[in-house]
């Protein structure tokens, strides 16, 4: 595996080889398999840079993780999770490098007919997976109705309509969350903990964060598990 650009770097090598140090560790954890594997945990680092607005190494994680066995379908599922969780322009971003990563990957034909949403549906869905009904989803039911279906649809497409699956859909919404120092991490930590990922894997997820969130990003996503 090529050397990572800032353990590569000769001053930080010189003037801070404690910090370099430390960097390689945290990119042990990233790159080895554990409780996630490391093509999951490089695509979670992928989503997170992408956010950010660092494209180049957007790029340079998803090779590694495609190098490291990431199907297509895995890496395209991160375009449906992005949208949800950070919307049109960052879902855009990642489906450009998406297709750079994956030249020979071509558009899908598939049918553009409306779901229709039974009535009931999406406030049997939130209070299954909230417990509660979240204030913020009650005002949509009050206000806006069409954006309760709305909400709903794209939540399910995002955690069970991909080829990730729920657990590691959860997961990588906690990296994102927790690279933006979002406090609803604790909600898809929740989420993962209930579809089934151990306390490892949800720190290996806090931990992807790292590399583009620094050190901050640990002591976000740990207080948000202890939430």
């Amino acid at each position: 595996m090529p050397t990572n650009p800032l353990i590569a770097l000769g001053r930080l090598r010189r003037n801070a080889p404690k910090t370099i140090a430390g960097f390689r560790r945290w990119r042990l954890i990233i790159d080895s398999d554990g409780a996630v594997p490391a093509r999951i945990k490089r695509l979670f680092v992928a989503c997170a840079a992408t956010v950010k607005g660092y494209e180049e190494m957007s790029l340079r994680e998803l090779q590694a993780a495609r190098d490291a066995g990431l199907t297509e379908d895995e890496a395209g599922a991160a375009v449906a999770i992005l949208a949800s969780v950070r919307g049109e322009g960052a879902a855009l971003r990642f489906h450009g490098i998406f297709c750079d990563v994956y030249p020979d990957a071509v558009d899908i034909e598939a049918s553009d007919e409306d779901l229709v949403v039974e009535p009931g549906a999406a406030e049997a869905n939130f209070l299954r997976y909230f417990g509660t009904m979240p204030p913020s989803l009650g005002k949509l039911f009050e206000v806006k109705p069409l954006g309760a279906d709305a909400y709903y649809l794209m939540r399910e497409g995002t955690l069970s309509g991909t080829a990730l699956g729920p657990v590691h859909a959860e997961l990588l919404l906690v990296t994102v969350l927790v690279a933006d120092y979002s406090t609803w991490a604790s909600v898809h930590i929740k989420g993962a903990r209930t579809a089934g990922a151990s306390e490892e894997a949800v720190a290996e997820a806090v931990i992807c964060a790292v590399p583009t969130a620094g050190l901050s990003a640990w002591v976000i996503g740990a207080t948000a598990m202890d939430a």
